[in-house]
């Protein structure tokens, strides 16, 4: 199978995508972390840090597509 530019492009701006999308789930985290000391806003604070987590894998993975697609092109596997 040859991966051709356009495949490396089109993964390459998925893992942006996905990498800028946890940036903003970061740091919607940390604003929750600097709130007031209420047992919503630390609710608010862990439901936060779930998604953060679920994004994070999101990206993990869109890096994991587009690094293996970058072996295959260059090394065959």
């Amino acid at each position: 199978m040859t991966i051709d530019t356009q495949e490396l492009d089109q993964l390459q701006a998925n893992y942006k995508a996905a990498v800028e999308e946890w940036i903003a789930a970061i740091r919607e985290e940390e604003a929750l972390a600097s709130g007031d000391h209420s047992v919503a806003e630390i609710d608010k604070w862990e439901a936060a840090h779930f998604r953060e987590e679920e994004i994070r894998d999101k990206a993990k993975e869109a890096k994991s597509e587009y690094e293996d697609a970058l072996l295959e092109k260059f090394f065959g596997f």
